[in-house]
C-alpha cells in the first residue's frame, strides 16, 4: 500500500469519526458552530501539515498533493461543518442505515473520484519506482548514435557541441576537440565554450596551452575580460611560456573571484609567489 492510500484511509477514518457517532447513536449535538469550526480547522491544519511533509520528502507528487489537499478541504467542510442554522443544542433519533451507507460509500466514492480525476498509476508501487540509472554502455551507445547522425547531417552546430561535451566527459579529448571545431558559431561567441575548447585541445595534444589553445583563451578574454576559467588558463599559459609578468596579472585578476582560503585560492597565491620569485 502506498503512502497515498494510507493517507486516504486515515482521512476516511477521521471523517467517519465525526459523522458516524451522531447518526449511529443519536447523540446530542451540544457544540456551537464556532466550536465545531475550531475543531475542523485543527484537523485541517494537521492533515495539511502531513501532506506538506510527504511532499517535501518526495513521497507525494505535486499533482497528488494538490488534489489530496482539495479533497481534504472539501470533505471537511461539507461532511463535518454544521449547517448555518445549527447554533442550538439538538438531538435526533439514531439513523443507523444512513451511518452504514456513509461508511460503505466513503471509500468507494473516494477511490472512484481519484480514478476519474487523479492518477491511478500512482497507487501502484511498481509505477512509482525511479527508473534505473543508465549504464556506461548505454551512454556510449547514445553518443555513437549522435555521432552517426551528425555524419549524415553535419550542419548541426548544437549537435556537434553536445557531442563535444559528451566526448570530453568520457575522456575522448581528441574527438571532443574535433567536435568543438565543428560547432562553429556556438563556440566562437561564448567564453565558456572557448575556454573549454582550449582546455580540450591541450589535453588531447599533451603539449600544454601554447598555440591554438592560447589563441582561444585570448579570444574568450576579449569577450569577457573577467571570465574566471579563461583567466586561470591564461595565467597557466603565460607561466608555461615564461612570461611571469602576464601570468601574475592574470591570476591576480582572478583572485577576487575565488573564495578566500579555498584550495584554488591557495594554489593561485603559491603560483603567483613562484612567478614573482622567477621560478
Amino acid at each position: 500500500m502506498t503512502l497515498f492510500a494510507i493517507f486516504a484511509t486515515l482521512l476516511i477514518l477521521v471523517v467517519a469519526a465525526f459523522v458516524l457517532p451522531p447518526l449511529w447513536l443519536g447523540l446530542r449535538v451540544p457544540k456551537s458552530r464556532a466550536d465545531r469550526k475550531t475543531a475542523n480547522l485543527a484537523i485541517l491544519r494537521d492533515q495539511l501539515a502531513e501532506l506538506e511533509r510527504e511532499k517535501m520528502e518526495g513521497s507525494l507528487a505535486d499533482a497528488d498533493f494538490e488534489q489530496a489537499k482539495r479533497e481534504l478541504q472539501r470533505r471537511l467542510l461539507e461532511e463535518v461543518e454544521p449547517a448555518p442554522d445549527e447554533t442550538a443544542p439538538a438531538s435526533h433519533a439514531p439513523t443507523r442505515k444512513t451511518a452504514i451507507a456513509i461508511l460503505l460509500l466513503l471509500p468507494i466514492l473516494g477511490l472512484l473520484g481519484y480514478r476519474l480525476l487523479g492518477n491511478p498509476r500512482a497507487l501502484d508501487p511498481e509505477q512509482t519506482v525511479a527508473p534505473p540509472a543508465m549504464t556506461q554502455d548505454q551512454i556510449e551507445g547514445m553518443v555513437a548514435k549522435l555521432a552517426e547522425r551528425l555524419k549524415a547531417n553535419p550542419d548541426d552546430p548544437k549537435g556537434w557541441l553536445m557531442l563535444a561535451r559528451s566526448y570530453k566527459s568520457m575522456g575522448r579529448y581528441s574527438e571532443a576537440a574535433d567536435a568543438f571545431g565543428k560547432a562553429g558559431q556556438f563556440v566562437d561567441d561564448n567564453p565558456d565554450l572557448l575556454a573549454s575548447y582550449a582546455e580540450t585541445i591541450a589535453m588531447a595534444e599533451g603539449k600544454g596551452l601554447r598555440g591554438k589553445p592560447t589563441q582561444l583563451i585570448e579570444k574568450a578574454l576579449k569577450i569577457d575580460p573577467k571570465h574566471a576559467h579563461s583567466l586561470f588558463l591564461a595565467g597557466a599559459a603565460a607561466m608555461e611560456s615564461g612570461d611571469n609578468k602576464k601570468g601574475i596579472a592574470y591570476w591576480e585578476a582572478l583572485l577576487p573571484q575565488v573564495e578566500p582560503g579555498s584550495e584554488i585560492d591557495q594554489m593561485l597565491r603559491n603560483g603567483i609567489d613562484k612567478m614573482k620569485a622567477g621560478k
